[in-house]
């Protein structure tokens, strides 16, 4: 296929736009769940590669709006039309239409300004009857924009050159108001999912149906809080996305503050086809851009994980390094049922929280005998040696591993296992600012052996220190690092102090929340530096004035006339000491000197 055959210009193409294509995530396991073999597929805007690799047994139209896009892509599709939405052939139908990108991709300035129902309209016109929509939109009241650092509407972006949000009164700012547009565009809303942890980059898609009703999942608590802390990594944010979508999950508004939602819609039936029905319960893009895709399916026996094939080339993190013996991805790990109950994390946090020491100490102690029933010789294995508080799931007195995907290379001590818990805990406790029932002037290692003896375990620093040892080879192996990268990581892990801001986002108000402690730690510093100065002053004032006492003393007269009385007698003393010396010595006999004897 040349690229002359390939593109069509039907006018209103942008000669030197391009759109960047967003990071598919877990987009392209469920397109591949949605389109049989020999289907036909329209891709409205961008979209990643991945995705196009999941169509490849159909037959794909896109329709682009920048000729740059289009001539990339030529040869990799059946046909390419560059035009805004308005350009797309009337009489052509699809099984698929995927706009995954939005609306906004596939409006050219170039050509007449339709607005969004129109091209929603448009859009739905294309999908056969029976067919289905796949459609992106952006939720202006998102997590993304409630901690953005600067606000949406001052982005001056080539790619911001379209007003949206509330403002625009012609866009669905909701996801009611969606589902009416579609509705009125004569489509049935099916399945819904929320993305997180932003619009360009979504590595969780979870069910809003679910969301809403099973508000305390541990399942989608540690969802969320992962997609979002590994989403805002190193960006400067307000408020740390993480808590917020944590809090607004167990408030049922998880789906409500979404970053954006994917919505599926049928035309024609009035009930849902065999597309969308069944879908996942989720999908988990799970060890960076090139890992695999987890799906969380619901079947008879309730959730269960299910693996796929990786999107892209194979992670290195199981490849380069020995380190890849402290833990490794268990490939058949992921087709296990997925636990019911609460997350660890966030009950042991509630129990800070409130300082409720009773309940700290039944799920600490609780953790500590379930660990010791699984070890064999005080040595423990598998998943349940590297599952920590945020991948543990209690339900009553039973605890369970939440995603067993990653296990230990090899057995583990017991305490060690639940002092690297415990430290991570410690770490995110004093370091994210979270207020706790111990004293503030504990660091990470010494709150750490607190919380042991809270479990019912007495262990000392050395065994924090095999600890972070051991958190440092696994999580050198979960990323992929060599030997210079462990040490590195091994060094930034013992350095943490509680003063210092969490990892992940750079949350101002964590950042502000640390500074209060470094500036009350000064302040402690600087008062019992205060003391110890005043005690030393008091202890140098005290020494002087015994000084200048025994210097008048010394001066006088009586001191010298004790004096003149005192020597005489002491140097009787001394003479009457040596006269018993030498008394001593005449009366006894002196011993004969071997050598001497043995010489003459």
């Amino acid at each position: 296929m040349t690229t002359e055959t390939a593109v069509t210009l039907p006018g209103g193409e942008m000669p030197a736009w391009s759109d960047g294509a967003a990071d598919a995530g877990p987009l392209a396991t469920l397109v591949a769940r949605l389109v049989p073999d020999g289907a036909r597929v329209l891709l409205a805007g961008p979209h990643d590669p991945a995705v196009r690799k999941a169509l490849t047994h159909t037959r794909i139209t896109a329709l682009l709006r920048g000729y740059p896009d289009a001539a990339a892509l030529a040869g990799q599709v059946d046909r390419v039309v560059v035009a805004g939405v308005a350009g797309l052939p009337a009489d052509e139908e699809y099984d698929l239409v995927l706009a995954a990108a939005g609306l906004d991709a596939i409006e050219s300035v170039e050509g007449p300004r339709l607005g969004w129902d129109a091209r929603l309209r448009r859009l739905a016109a294309a999908v056969r009857p029976g067919g289905t929509l796949l459609l992106r939109l952006d939720n202006p009241l998102g997590v993304h924009r409630l901690v953005a650092d600067s606000p949406w509407y001052a982005d001056r972006a080539d790619a911001a050159w379209s007003v949206g949000g509330a403002l625009d009164a012609d866009r669905p700012a909701s996801l009611d108001q969606l589902h009416v547009r579609l509705t009125d565009a004569g489509l049935r809303a099916g399945g819904c999912y929320a993305g997180y942890p932003r619009p360009d980059l979504t590595t969780a898609l979870l069910a809003t149906d679910r969301l809403t009703r099973h508000t305390d999942s541990g399942l989608f608590d540690a969802l969320v809080q992962h997609s979002c802390a590994e989403g805002f990594d190193g960006r400067f944010v307000l408020a740390d996305p993480a808590r917020l979508a944590v809090d607004a999950l167990h408030a049922g508004k998880a789906a409500e503050l979404a970053p954006c939602w994917l919505v599926l819609a049928q035309r024609g039936t009035d009930t849902p086809g065999p597309v969308v029905d069944g879908l996942p319960v989720a999908l988990v893009r799970s060890g960076g851009t090139d890992g695999p895709v987890l799906e969380v399916v619901d079947g008879p026996q309730g959730w269960r994980w299910r693996g796929t094939a990786p999107t892209g080339p194979t992670t290195p993190a199981t490849a380069p390094y020995a380190s890849r013996q402290a833990a490794h991805r268990d490939p058949a790990a992921p087709d296990w049922p997925v636990p019911a109950g609460r997350l660890l994390r966030t009950l042991l946090l509630d129990g800070c929280l409130r300082r409720d020491t009773a309940l700290l100490r039944r799920l600490l102690r609780g953790y500590a005998d379930w660990l010791s029933g699984q070890a064999e010789q005080g040595r423990l294995g598998g998943a349940a040696a590297l599952a920590g508080a945020e991948n543990l799931v209690v339900a009553g007195d039973r605890f369970a591993v939440l995603d067993p995907s990653w296990r230990a290379g090899d057995p583990l001590p017991v305490d060690v296992v639940l002092a690297r818990t415990l430290w991570r805990f410690a770490t995110d406790l004093v370091t994210g600012g979270y207020a706790h029932p111990w004293t503030s002037t504990l660091d990470v290692a010494g709150l750490t052996v607190v919380l042991g003896g809270v479990a019912g375990r007495d262990f000392d620093r050395a065994v924090v220190d095999a600890a972070v040892e051991t958190e440092a080879a696994v999580g050198a192996a979960q990323r992929g690092l060599d030997a210079a990268g462990r040490a590195d990581l091994d060094a930034h892990l013992r350095a943490v102090t509680p003063t210092d801001p969490p990892s992940g986002p750079r949350s101002y108000q964590q950042l502000h929340e640390a500074w209060r402690r470094q500036r009350e730690e000064n302040t402690r510093m600087a008062a019992l530096l205060t003391w110890t100065e005043e005690l030393l002053t008091s202890r140098e004032r005290a020494l002087r004035r015994a000084e200048a006492t025994i210097n008048l003393l010394s001066g006088s007269l009586s001191y010298k006339v004790g004096r003149l009385a005192v020597t005489p007698a002491r140097l009787a003393r001394r003479g009457a000491r040596a006269a018993k010396r030498r008394a001593r010595a005449a009366l006894t006999p002196r011993q004969p000197d071997p050598k001497r004897t043995e010489r003459s």
